[in-house]
């Protein structure tokens, strides 16, 4: 019977130590675990938590928690101009970091976050607090859905449009003083190559780097077919509002178009949405890769 006791005991103890040293090395195996934490920057026409309830970054910012990440989400006017945006995510930005404690931080940006935080880094001082920077469906090069609103209506039809979309903006999605003619021009082919590039350049100790989406026979959200198929026209392989072209920026790292058997990849996918429901292509999965990287590269 002692002898029986004896073989149980070191029976246990044998599972014990396998347990705390599975238990140990699962503690080590975080893949997000940043040097620097992360901040997202949402794009246009949202918030980081639309009307209160649906999460811009749906199921992401989550994802990148349970791998370790310290990850902080932004929020600006959804309607506003670039500048505007700019110095809004700048004052977050810099409160995170004096939160955190961190030196630096890294930046991954959506749709028009990508511009907005691009100046932030360049023109208001953020360059040496910004590790990286992390492009995803950028409006580098403008797009031409904003051209196709913005110069063939009328002054006074865009005027009175933005006057409306305003105050949805200020009064339904709690925007403070929204401007979204300004929003739209700052969007333009011919400003963004002529004016806003050449006077937001790559800042030197910054790495740069940047994703596109594409659409490859229709649309997942049925509601940007038509802006796809307009750009697919003027610009070539689009994912709905912005064309593959214009969102190469810094380090190129390609095209998400989903799984083979998928429609594609488009502008709102790219970012969990519609909430969650990406046939093809695992957008959590995506963004944990990505900071996985960064963390590999010392970031």
């Amino acid at each position: 019977m002692k002898g029986m006791r004896q073989i149980f005991a070191a029976c246990m103890l044998v599972l014990v130590v396998l347990f705390s040293e599975s238990a140990l090395a699962g503690g080590d195996t975080f893949s997000c675990d940043t040097r620097y934490p992360v901040i997202l920057a949402h794009g246009m026409g949202a918030s980081a938590e639309v009307l209160g309830i649906v999460d811009y970054w749906w199921g992401i910012d989550d994802a990148l928690a349970d791998e370790g990440c310290r990850v902080f989400k932004t929020s600006v006017n959804g309607m506003d101009g670039t500048v505007e945006k700019a110095e809004d995510f700048r004052d977050q930005f810099l409160d995170i970091l004096a939160l955190t404690g961190a030196s630096k931080a890294n930046i991954i940006a959506h749709s028009h976050g990508t511009v907005y935080t691009r100046y932030a880094i360049s023109n208001l001082g953020l360059s040496s607090k910004v590790a990286s920077y992390t492009s995803i469906a950028g409006p580098h090069r403008g797009s031409a859905i904003a051209d196709l609103i913005m110069y063939n209506l009328s002054d006074d039809m865009i005027t009175a449009i933005g006057g409306s979309l305003d105050f949805v903006y200020a009064f339904v999605f709690g925007d403070t003083d929204p401007d979204s003619v300004q929003n739209g021009y700052d969007l333009c082919t011919d400003y963004m190559t002529e004016i806003f590039n050449p006077n937001t350049p790559d800042m030197e100790g910054v790495y740069y780097q940047s994703w596109a989406a594409k659409a490859k026979t229709s649309c997942p959200n049925l509601i940007l077919e038509p802006t796809w198929l307009i750009l697919l026209a003027k610009e070539g392989a689009n994912d709905g509002l912005v064309s593959v072209e214009s969102a190469r920026w810094g380090n190129f790292r390609g095209v998400e178009d989903a799984a083979w058997y998928s429609v594609g990849c488009d502008h709102l996918n790219i970012v969990d949405q519609l909430f969650g429901i990406t046939p093809g292509f695992d957008a959590p999965e995506f963004y944990v890769d990505i900071v996985s990287e960064l963390k590999d590269l010392g970031y």
